[in-house]
């Protein structure tokens, strides 16, 4: 993946999405999420639908701003456990029509 964005937020919105990165043909936009330790819960359980939908929103908001087409997008998953370490990619974690 090359990553083209880091933090990106639209103007006009309060959403932000994590990572934005080509992965061949798809525009990836990656949410990643991070817990201390396995006691603070499962990272995934964080993304709710309110949070699918904020970065949805900035994801169009992007695809429109550089004329991509919407079936281009991919949404990922990166959950992170500190301690003990694991990481996970859960690549196609939701979709457009499901936000």
């Amino acid at each position: 993946m090359r990553v083209v964005a880091r933090n990106w937020s639209p103007p006009d919105l309060r959403a932000e999405v994590d990572l934005v990165a080509w992965d061949g043909e798809r525009l990836v936009f990656v949410e990643v999420k991070s817990r201390r330790d396995a006691l603070h819960g499962d990272p995934e359980r964080a993304i709710d639908p309110l949070k699918k939908m904020l970065v949805a929103s900035a994801a169009r908001h992007f695809l429109r701003h550089w004329r991509i087409p919407p079936d281009r997008a991919r949404f990922d998953l990166v959950t992170v456990v500190f301690h003990p370490f694991q990481m996970r990619h859960i690549p196609d974690a939701w979709s457009l029509r499901e936000s």
